[in-house]
């Protein structure tokens, strides 16, 4: 038996103009375990979303590198902001970059999808990865993912990182997935995701997550 739920938040809950399934905000709520959510975003935003949805005050922002426990609590960064800031500096000696919420991120570095993200992977340093959300591309410190973050929650929450069902969509998921004990792509998920997952639904964002929540017996 599954004990929390670690979800994704764009992409997931969302659909590509960010706007929130209220299918699956009611299902959330109606769950009797511990609902993490889990974003590329910053903090102040996960926290929101959070509060808004009515689940847990337990967060995971910018892909891995914050958590935090409750609303009124503190960010916990677990990335070097330094190591991805060298990074951006070697992006920008040969693309045009443009930052985007630079003066929240803590942890990273998120920027515009304006330039080839393959040929930036050539360049980077080994220090640091970027992912491709969908949404933004993120510089992150090679050491932070959802999959680390939620490690960190559940050894936190007393619970075993495989109690845990995660949801998503995209490849920053994919570590997320493959640490818990059932993990979940809804239907326009990355193919990479699908890859990994346990279950692929038929629906995709959030009727996606309502499907895979009645597929587990949870509402």
């Amino acid at each position: 038996m599954f004990k929390a739920l670690v979800v994704d938040i764009d992409g997931t809950l969302t659909d590509k103009k960010r706007a929130i399934n209220c299918r699956a905000v009611e299902a959330l709520r109606k769950l009797k375990i511990p609902v993490v959510l889990a974003t590329g975003n910053i903090s102040c935003f996960a926290r929101a979303v959070a509060k808004i949805i009515g689940v847990s005050d337990i967060v995971i922002a910018e892909n891995g590198g914050v958590v935090r426990f409750s609303y009124d609590g503190e960010d916990i960064v677990l990335g070097d902001r330094s190591k991805c800031l060298r990074a951006l500096e070697t992006l920008r000696k040969r693309f045009k970059v443009e930052l985007l919420d630079n003066e929240y991120r803590k942890s990273e570095v998120c920027m515009r999808r304006n330039f080839p993200i393959e040929e930036a992977r050539k360049i980077l340093p080994k220090d640091v990865r970027i992912v491709d959300t969908g949404f933004a591309y993120h510089i992150i410190d090679a050491n932070v993912s959802k999959g680390k973050a939620l490690m960190f929650i559940a050894d936190k929450l007393g619970l075993d990182v495989k109690d845990f069902i995660a949801i998503g969509d995209s490849e920053n998921d994919i570590e997320m997935l493959e640490v818990a004990g059932f993990g979940v792509a809804v239907a326009n998920a990355d193919e990479k995701l699908k890859e990994v997952a346990d279950l692929v639904t038929s629906k995709p964002n959030g009727d996606g997550v309502v499907e895979a929540l009645e597929f587990l017996g949870l509402i």
